[in-house]
């Protein structure tokens, strides 16, 4: 495993992500500000939250693996994109300007500066029930959370 150094707290809330899942045939990416690094049960673990009705959802459900990615600040435009505009509707990554790169066990794109890639280890839905604050959740937008070991920590 390679070592990563970061501030934890910052990367997803303020650097912001991508997280993508498929085949190099047929995959989609979404800009995520939710997200986690940390341990479980003795491995490094990322956690990701993505809401069900998102279509990389469908893509994460149906693969073992996925990738987080993390961008500079060159690239918020393009991360903008990919977070407001659905992989549904046309090729977004092109709209992006991104180059993808297929990697063994996930997809990333040239210009991002770490990767993480990661396989699925526990996945499970928000309970509304068990939020303590109702601030950031309603009905329609309940996530689920997969857990997944990091396998892998790619530089650019």
């Amino acid at each position: 495993m390679m070592h990563l150094e970061a501030d934890v707290f910052r990367k997803f809330d303020k650097q912001w992500a991508l997280v993508t899942a498929g085949t190099p045939e047929h995959y989609n990416t979404m800009t995520i500000s939710w997200g986690g690094l940390g341990t479980l049960w003795r491995r490094p673990v990322a956690t990701v939250y993505v809401k069900k009705n998102r279509y990389t959802f469908e893509f994460m459900e149906q693969n073992d693996y996925f990738t987080v990615s993390f961008y500079p600040e060159a690239q918020r435009r393009a991360l903008s994109l990919l977070g407001s505009t659905s992989g549904r509707d046309g090729d977004k990554v092109a709209a992006a300007g991104l180059t993808p790169e297929f990697l063994p066990q996930g997809i990333t794109f040239r210009q991002a500066e770490t990767t993480l890639v990661c396989r699925k280890l526990y996945c499970q839905d928000f309970a509304l029930d068990g939020c303590t604050s109702a601030r950031w959740w309603t009905s329609s937008g309940m996530k689920a959370l997969p857990i997944a070991p990091e396998c892998a920590i790619l530089r650019a």
